[in-house]
């Protein structure tokens, strides 16, 4: 581990103030792409300008495509065909099985059609352990194959951030027990598939963990808040890989690395569309709080620190729900 203590640069938008967003038009900004394989280049010269530059999003922007991550076409490909085909519209009543049973759940599903709230979603525990329907055929095949290649790219992305934030390589893994990281995968449809009741998707909110991969078969929808309060359309190139920072990042940087609010609106959507949003975050036992490395007597903690599992049960949700409390864990100044 550095030496090196480092402080928290404060944001121009106090992102603890209450965000209203309904009304606010989005706008086609940029959105930073980060080249994973230059980031582990045998060149130093290339890895060096790559992790400066990846340092620099995440604390600048908190969001970016990344591309050259590793994971083949095909593996996307067989992602999107067995989700279109689990969500069947013909197979509504089979998939009622999976409707929350307990709090233990690790298989979940639900259809939302109203004002707050439209889409049909699966979610289902990725890791440590897999969980996933066993239809329609090759179904959980395709998806196991995607988020064992997705947890290559956490690996990856752990030693990454570290090294960003002036640290050996492990220490992410080691603050967040990434091994045993708690992973939970949301596939969600959005209309035509079913009639909408209402412009959105799912609601402003900001999402638990180290960061949030999404994958999605068309544009369309999602829109993020930026540092400097604009919000932002989500437009991602082919076979990009949408990574957007977690809660448990920001806590444990103190507010160095922010998680930001997002949203997905359907009101314009033409074509159903599918979307993988998963939830790379710590071991369920973990306890994040602020690490000394961020706090001074300039910088206190601006967050409490509880376990991975208790922040997820905080607002009454279960472990799969993975429901934000960042504002419950923000101290009072």
């Amino acid at each position: 581990m550095a030496e090196t203590s480092f402080l928290v640069q404060q944001n121009t938008i106090p992102f603890d103030a209450p965000i209203e967003l309904s009304f606010t038009t989005a706008v086609d900004d940029e959105i930073p792409t980060v080249d994973y394989s230059m980031l582990f280049s045998v060149d130093p010269n290339q890895r060096s300008k790559a992790l400066d530059f990846l340092g620099h999003v995440c604390q600048d922007y908190g969001f970016f495509y990344l591309v050259n991550h590793g994971v083949p076409d095909r593996v996307f490909e067989n992602v999107f065909d067995g989700i279109s085909e689990f969500f069947d519209p013909t197979e509504v009543e089979d998939r009622r099985q999976y409707e929350k049973k307990n709090p233990t759940d690790r298989i979940r599903w639900g259809l939302r059609s109203s004002p707050g709230e439209n889409r049909e979603y699966l979610k289902v525990v990725a890791h440590p352990q897999y969980h996933c329907p066993p239809k329609p055929a090759g179904f959980s095949e395709a998806m196991e194959d995607y988020f064992k290649r997705m947890r290559e790219v956490v690996n990856g992305m752990g030693k990454a951030v570290s090294k960003t934030l002036g640290f050996e390589e492990n220490y992410i893994e080691k603050a967040f027990n990434l091994n045993s990281g708690f992973d939970v995968s949301a596939m969600n449809l959005y209309p035509p598939n079913f009639k909408s009741k209402g412009s959105v998707g799912v609601p402003d909110h900001t999402d638990p963990g180290f960061f949030v991969s999404l994958i999605q078969d068309f544009n369309g929808g999602l829109q993020i808040l930026s540092h400097n309060g604009k919000l932002i359309n989500v437009n991602m190139p082919p076979k990009a890989i949408f990574i957007n920072l977690g809660d448990h990042l920001e806590i444990l940087t103190n507010g160095k690395y922010k998680s930001h609010v997002h949203r997905v609106i359907v009101d314009n959507n033409k074509v159903k569309r599918i979307s993988v949003a998963t939830l790379h975050g710590p071991s369920l036992e973990t306890l994040v709080a602020p690490a000394p490395e961020f706090v001074n007597e300039f910088h206190p903690p601006a967050y409490q620190g509880i376990t991975y599992k208790q922040s997820l049960e905080a607002n009454g949700g279960d472990e799969i729900d993975v429901q934000s409390s960042l504002q419950q864990l923000r101290c009072l100044p």
